[in-house]
């Protein structure tokens, strides 16, 4: 069996500050990038009414019964304020998402910059950025970065013993689905603290859904999505309302379809981790352990809740739009796998295909995005309309289809396409020459052992015997034979 015994490559070394400063700046310049050069579409889908009810909020003082929840699009009135001073409000209010993360990335590393190696902490914040499905959800108005971020904040201040329940309320009833996620990280709270007290984040959660459905509907029981549903396609179980979904089919789609899969879109979360956590210097090791287990418990809650829903696959977006949340615990497990690689190069292999994987994830969703196959297979006006191409065939998924059908980009998604590939190959090169290394070791240790077997095995071979002997023939007359035995010479 290989040896898989774990070291760190960053052991007994300090952290670099010229290499710090290279990665807050790839960072930094990641976010304006995104922010300032890829173009969003602020008015499309959920984001858009978000917007507009916010908007007649703002101006007229009217608040919208309509479905979808005010708590995250609230959160950027100072972006539309400000707009009615400089530019507009739509030119704000279209960076909202990124904003917001933005300032997720500064608390996680404020607050783990002193438990977690930084170098590692830093890691994680450019996979995040680069090689996750942020990168797309960052161009529109919606709302599932608010939910994740505050989301993961939350779970972070908890390691430090703060206040992050908060942030985790906020975060859940700006998505009422994520209630049954939340459900499922508090019981894994109450499990690492053998308290009950966490339980009482899923009363707080339902309260304050149920408070703005009483404030904008006049009811607490009344979601606005009255009798939601899809259309009718050729799929089987389309046409049916709410959680109708088969689990069985609804789990395999989110997981392994090639268009909505997490195991295309967020590779990370499928590989094994916990023994490099547990091989992290001090507390590191506890405090990720846990974060891993909180962001894990979330997005199986997220998986087994949307898994049901009629509109699984988040239609006409990139990806599995409603578990964007997954990206935060796939990120993470590769950031560690990087920080703390393996002398098994079965590992590092995987390893290495999983990152490059992801960060492919990342620059497609944020120079392509879904476009491509929006105008193949997910346009309704379209003469191919039929999403289930997009949804299970390989040609069509997202992440391929720009190889295949070609779209015209502006110059700032080809200046962001350069800048996401010089990125990727930063990240990329040093686990790539590491696992060169190790297969170039591992093919000299071969090579000599070879060789060592084909010199023992010479030595053994039995001498060949020659010399002179005499024979007897049938009349009795000694004859005198010289050479090798089998030789035909006698005298």
């Amino acid at each position: 069996m290989p040896d898989t015994k774990l070291h760190s490559v960053n052991s007994g070394e300090s952290d670099c500050k010229a290499v710090a400063r290279i990665e807050f700046g790839l960072i930094a310049g990641g976010l304006l990038g995104i922010s300032f050069l890829l173009p969003h579409a602020l008015l499309w889908g959920d984001g858009g009414w978000r917007f507009v009810y916010m908007s007649d909020l703002l101006t007229t003082g009217h608040l919208s019964d309509k479905k979808y929840s005010l708590i995250g699009p609230l959160f950027s009135a100072p972006l539309w304020l400000l707009g009615r001073m400089y530019q507009s409000p739509e030119w704000w209010c279209e960076k909202y998402n990124a904003a917001v993360f933005a300032v997720g990335l500064f608390i996680f590393y404020r607050m783990l910059r002193d438990r977690v190696p930084r170098p590692l902490l830093r890691r994680f914040l450019l996979l995040l950025t680069f090689a996750s499905m942020f990168a797309n959800h960052l161009l529109f108005y919606w709302g599932e970065v608010f939910t994740a971020i505050m989301v993961g904040i939350g779970t972070v201040c908890l390691l430090t013993r703060r206040r992050g329940w908060t942030a985790i309320v906020l975060g859940v009833a700006n998505t009422p689905a994520t209630v049954p996620a939340l459900m499922l990280l508090t019981a894994r709270r109450v499990w690492d603290t053998r308290r009950l007290r966490p339980v009482l984040a899923v009363a707080a959660a339902v309260a304050v859904v149920l408070l703005e459905a009483w404030i904008r509907r006049g009811s607490p029981f009344e979601s606005g999505y009255g009798d939601d549903r899809g259309p009718k396609t050729i799929m089987p179980f389309s046409g049916r309302p709410w959680l109708s979904y088969p689990i069985f089919f609804g789990l395999l789609s989110l997981l392994l379809s090639f268009g909505k899969g997490l195991l295309f879109f967020a590779p990370g979360l499928f590989l094994p981790v916990h023994r490099r956590l547990a091989a992290l210097p001090g507390r590191a090791s506890a405090d990720l352990t846990t974060l891993y287990g909180m962001w894990t418990a979330f997005t199986v809650g997220l998986i087994l809740l949307y898994s049901t829903y009629w509109s699984w696959s988040g239609s006409t977006f990139y990806g599995p739009r409603y578990l964007l949340f997954a990206s935060l615990p796939a990120c993470l497990v590769l950031a560690v796998r990087l920080h703390r690689q393996e002398t098994s190069i079965l590992a590092n292999t995987i390893t290495v295909l999983a990152l490059g994987l992801s960060l492919w994830v990342g620059l497609c969703g944020a120079v392509f995005g879904d476009a491509p196959a929006r105008a193949v297979c997910l346009d309704p006006t379209g003469p191919q309309f039929e999403a289930p191409l997009c949804y299970y065939t390989p040609e069509f998924s997202a992440l391929w289809v720009p190889f295949i059908h070609a779209q015209q980009l502006t110059a700032g998604q080809y200046l962001f396409l350069l800048y996401g590939l010089t990125v990727a190959v930063y990240l990329m090169a040093p686990p790539l020459l590491e696992l060169a290394t190790q297969v170039l070791t591992r093919a000299r240790l071969l090579t000599r052992s070879f060789r060592d077997d084909r010199a023992r095995a010479r030595l053994r071979r039995p001498p060949v015997m020659e010399g002179r002997c005499q024979l007897v023939t049938s009349s009795g007359v000694a004859v005198a034979r010289t050479g090798s035995p089998g030789s035909d010479r006698t005298s």
